[in-house]
């Protein structure tokens, strides 16, 4: 493919809540010029163009609109939400079979059209195994391909210590790593309020009460839970993740270089024990890809945590690929 790139056009493969979400998002923004839906429902991504299209007056100018996998030929990104969404009382994992299927078929119908310069990132759930189902089939540099991991996991976090030291969760920093889902690690050794250490500043600002071990624990199962928490109440999550994806999306057609926590192709980490496997660390991101990976002074525990993280996806990864 020697197609020529379009810097500021983005394929949304997949039209339901997220994807949709997603395209008025980035609609909503500036660092797009052209938006191309693809799914097997085009009467209804018709539909939602002709929608969006009616507000373009109240929008810097864009293209919208219902497009093929031959858009992918000069697509900057490609986003991946196709697939099956979960349901309330279902894991993320429970979802692998048939999304799997789903994303084995994608990839085969992007791969005649996919620009070597194309970044693809998957926001499919279970998001890891099936970025690294992704990798295998398409055969894109690591860099060029990643999931998008615990972003969404790690905002939640910031806004959960925002909402009990009464501060702007922009000020919050931390990361939560690993997998996109219940082994999913809390890396509290990270994280900072206004450079100093969350325990520094809670110490000195007096509320070092709402910060115990068991507090810390019981706020990190609120954040990893959010998910079906909201499921079982609206049978879906679209805002916060449309968001979550589209920060990320901005970040690479600005090539901001910026930090965040993409699922990522781990090759070979912690001292070799961890190896050929898709999880969630702090990574450089710019318009390229994926730059490189951040390593914090995790605790002992912590990278103990992430390693059992990686050890449960590559358990799931080798059944989706013995299938």
């Amino acid at each position: 493919m020697s197609c020529k790139i379009n810097a500021r056009k983005v394929v949304i493969i997949g039209n339901g809540a997220v994807g949709s979400t997603l395209a008025y998002t980035l609609m909503m923004g500036h660092a797009v010029n052209e938006i191309s839906i693809v799914d097997v429902n085009k009467s209804k991504v018709e539909g939602d163009v002709l929608d969006m299209g009616d507000g373009m007056s109240f929008v810097s100018p864009k293209t919208i609109k219902a497009g093929d996998y031959d858009d992918c030929e000069d697509a900057h990104i490609i986003v991946i939400t196709a697939g099956a969404g979960q349901k309330p009382g279902e894991t993320r994992m429970d979802l692998l079979k048939k999304n799997a299927a789903i994303m084995n078929s994608v990839c085969d119908n992007i791969k005649p059209h996919l620009n070597p310069e194309t970044i693809v990132v998957v926001v499919s759930n279970p998001c890891d195994v099936l970025t690294y189902l992704a990798y295998k089939k398409l055969g894109l540099p690591s860099r060029q391909i990643f999931g998008s991991g615990t972003v969404l996991d790690t905002s939640r976090m910031k806004t959960a210590i925002s909402d009990i030291l009464h501060i702007d969760p922009r000020n919050v920093h931390t990361f939560v790593v690993g997998e996109h889902g219940d082994s999913e690690v809390a890396a509290w050794s990270t994280t900072s309020i206004a450079g100093l250490s969350l325990i520094d500043y809670c110490s000195r600002y007096g509320r070092s009460e709402q910060f115990s071990a068991a507090n810390l624990h019981a706020l990190h199962d609120n954040v990893r839970n959010k998910a079906y928490e909201i499921i079982a109440k609206k049978g879906a999550t679209f805002y916060a993740v449309a968001l979550a994806v589209s920060k990320i999306l901005n970040v690479i057609l600005n090539d901001e270089n910026h930090v965040l926590t993409v699922s990522t192709y781990i090759e070979n980490e912690f001292n070799g024990n961890l190896k050929d496997v898709f999880l969630s660390l702090p990574c450089v991101v710019g318009s390229r890809g994926v730059e490189y990976i951040i390593h914090p002074n995790y605790t002992s525990t912590e990278q103990l945590d992430i390693i059992a993280s990686g050890n449960s996806i590559k358990e799931k990864i080798a059944e989706c690929m013995n299938e």
